[in-house]
């Protein structure tokens, strides 16, 4: 009966094309809307690092005092008096401090001119932590963090750039003026938001192209490509005097496996900011916090707001066409009463009845769906006219979506359709039958 019922469907569709385009198009703009806006909310709202996001955390400690801060809230990164301090409390499983870094690679092979390479320094645990896969080689070990050694990890992208994609673990590359040794290529990486980074970076950026061991930067006095923020009067003229200042540059993270693990860190943390109040460091009581990826997340409103606003918009427009196509379905079935009468007369129940109508709004549902995904595709490529060009860039039409599309624009036709399809199965068939 299905198949009959789809049969009639389709040819109800063809009866009154007029009507049946009103429909479609109601469904397919309205559709279109959803999904294009849903296609960026999901890409900068999604979870980087499912697999560990609930035992990745970045410490706070109140550096600055409450005059200095944000409603009460520690600054977002930290100096580099507290992160050492952190680092060398090895309080965690894992742990790593992380800053931006911007160096020029040096020509070589064909290349006559330097290219401009954007990356991070960290420390040895930064790639066990974030699981960050390798094309070739690896990262290098905590024996290199204390060597302070010229090691360096590139991107595939610099990889293909430099060596045409062979392995080149190994080989010598000269950045900034100093040759560092590459131990390894990753893999494509580059986590969207970059929970990570979320103190010098908006989440969206490019793929870095290198990671360089985090002493060695500190030896080359490599000042940070990033966010820099200090509070009061700076009075430091020398790499020494800005490392025990209290500005902040430098993101910790460290890996807490279970509640227990981070309750003791948590403690730890306010020991910590209690022992530099009683040293006289700090003037103000211990405040500090401990995130984990999505409460990172949500802290730096990393979803940007124009986001959801358009996606509430689009929903709204998309329920103002589902009204329309209610009003056009109840005017296409009860054009058809008398039809409806004499089937009731003849026996269909008025479940037959339901079923019959809402496989005929399924066919409108399908049919707008492939309307919907056509202005769909359209509309993808256009995003950039309303999001900033690294966040419409994550937009795009992937197998989900296309899913996603058919099933809300079917879905959302056959749930419009309850209220028509239940004038029909109530039709009374003997005063069809006697007005005929």
């Amino acid at each position: 009966m299905l198949a009959y019922y789809l049969q009639l469907g389709l040819r109800s569709l063809r009866r009154n094309p007029a009507l049946t385009t009103l429909m479609v198009m109601a469904i397919g703009f309205g559709v279109a809307a959803s999904m294009i806006t849903w296609s960026v909310f999901r890409a900068v709202s999604g979870n980087p690092i499912p697999g560990k996001s609930a035992q990745l955390f970045t410490p706070q400690v109140d550096g600055w005092g409450p005059q200095q801060n944000r409603e009460g809230e520690p600054a977002e990164a930290l100096g580099y008096v507290d992160a050492m301090a952190l680092l060398r409390a090895h309080q965690a499983k894992r742990q790593t401090l992380l800053y931006p870094v911007q160096l020029s690679v040096m020509p070589g092979g064909n290349r006559e001119l330097p290219l401009n390479a954007n990356g991070y320094a960290v420390t040895a645990d930064f790639f066990g932590m974030f699981e960050v896969p390798f094309r070739y080689g690896r990262g290098w070990g905590a024996q290199d963090d204390e060597a302070r050694a010229s090691d360096v990890v590139i991107s595939s992208e610099l990889n293909q750039k430099l060596f045409g994609g062979a392995d080149s673990t190994g080989r010598t590359l000269g950045l900034g003026g100093h040759d560092f040794r590459i131990v390894g290529v990753a893999s494509h990486w580059n986590p969207r938001p970059r929970f990570y980074d979320l103190f010098s970076t908006s989440g969206f950026a490019d793929e870095p192209d290198i990671y360089m061991v985090f002493n060695r930067a500190l030896d080359l006095q490599m000042r940070t490509g990033g966010r820099n923020s200090c509070r009061g009067s700076i009075s430091y003229t020398s790499w020494q005097g800005y490392l025990q200042s209290n500005c902040v540059w430098l993101t910790p993270w460290v890996e807490l496996d279970s509640p227990a693990e981070v309750a003791r860190y948590r403690v730890f943390l306010e020991n910590y900011a209690a022992d530099q109040q009683h040293a006289g460091r700090f003037a103000w009581a211990a405040n500090v916090r401990l995130r984990d990826v999505i409460q990172w997340l949500d802290y730096e409103h990393v979803v940007p707001p124009e986001s959801r606003i358009a996606l509430v918009v689009a929903l709204g427009f998309f329920l103002i066409c589902l009204v329309n196509t209610i009003g056009l379905l109840l005017a296409k079935f009860m054009r058809r009463a008398g039809e409806i009468g004499v089937r009731r007369a003849l026996g269909a129940t008025r479940g037959e009845i339901y079923t019959q109508y809402l496989v005929e709004a399924g066919t409108v549902g399908l049919a707008g769906g492939v309307l919907g995904l056509l202005f769909t595709a359209v509309g993808v490529s256009g995003v950039g006219i309303l999001f900033q060009p690294e966040i419409a860039r994550l937009a795009r039409l992937d197998l989900s979506l296309v899913g996603l599309t058919f099933v809300v624009a079917i879905l959302a036709t056959v749930l419009a359709a309850f209220y028509p399809a239940w004038r029909a199965a109530h039709v009374q068939p003997a005063w069809q039958l006697k007005s005929s």
